[in-house]
């Protein structure tokens, strides 16, 4: 199987954000009219980057900073210093490309020498990864996109730096928290029984929520539910990942900071729709820069 030569391993030296190392000659993972995606060549892109981040989860959405937050203008968390941060840019404008959407991506191996897996911290990933010895996990989080370019043509750019990345580093699982905006559970029952109704997790798959966190979304949902109207509430991320194949496991779990009802995603690459492989291309090729 051919694969996209993405990014060459030689490093610029001297470039440093805490200890991660960023490759200032990386080019174009793909690109599409004015847009490009790609991963971050500096400190300095990541941090705008988590500005991006600051203005759609904390000034757009419910999203509580705390001093530091508010005093940068930065979302941000020591996972940014051992995370790829693909960015999507805007090279219209006249100077430096604007970043408007960005995604966090954490490798397995990375994540096992360093503080482990983000979404850890809501969920029992340990279980999930001892089935599954062999297979190279990849988790996606912090995704967000500046609300003037929430077009399909951003997600779909988006997308192919994520199968860019998953070609290039052998990824067999991808996996993540995925966000329904609200705390309200009950109120998003609809929702949620919608996503494990059509996305139900088999054994091999499943994971459940840290002791003590979780909401049986079984217990919530309602046989009844308009199921139409369900859909239409459900963030287009999370119709992305069911569009593509992911399944979704059976607890939610609150996030007070953020004030969103998270989900587990479990996306298993031979699990991934065909109709999309084909489109973006088996090599990721269909943007390709």
């Amino acid at each position: 199987m051919a694969y996209l030569p993405l990014m060459p391993q030689r490093f610029a030296s001297g470039m440093r954000f805490g200890w991660r190392r960023f490759d200032q000659s990386a080019g174009p993972l793909g690109r599409l009219g004015t847009l490009e995606v790609r991963l971050a060549r500096s400190g300095e892109e990541v941090k705008q980057a988590q500005r991006l981040r600051y203005r759609v989860f904390y000034e757009e959405m419910s999203a509580v900073a705390n001093v530091r937050a508010m005093f940068s203008g930065r979302d941000r968390d020591p996972y940014d210093r051992i995370c790829d941060h693909l960015l999507v840019l805007d090279n219209s404008g006249v100077g430096e490309p604007e970043i408007v959407g960005t995604y966090r991506l954490l490798r397995q191996a990375v994540a096992e020498k360093r503080k482990g897996f983000y979404s850890a911290g809501e969920f029992e990933l340990a279980p999930l990864l001892a089935r599954h010895p062999d297979r190279v996990f990849l988790e996606l989080g912090r995704s967000c996109v500046l609300k003037p370019y929430r077009t399909k043509r951003t997600v779909e750019l988006l997308w192919h730096g994520i199968w860019s990345y998953v070609r290039q580093h052998n990824i067999d699982v991808m996996i993540g928290c995925a966000s329904l905006e609200g705390t309200d559970s009950r109120r998003l029952a609809p929702q949620l029984g919608l996503l494990r109704r059509a996305a139900p997790t088999p054994d091999a798959w499943r994971v459940r929520a840290l002791p003590g966190r979780g909401v049986a979304i079984d217990q919530l949902a309602d046989p009844d539910i308009n199921e139409m109207a369900a859909l239409r509430e459900l963030p287009p991320l999370i119709k992305g990942y069911l569009r593509l194949g992911a399944y979704i496991c059976e607890d939610a779990v609150i996030d007070w900071q953020f004030g969103t009802t998270d989900v587990f995603i479990v996306l298993p690459v031979e699990r991934i729709n065909p109709r999309y492989i084909n489109y973006y291309g088996e090599d990721a090729s269909r943007h390709a820069a």
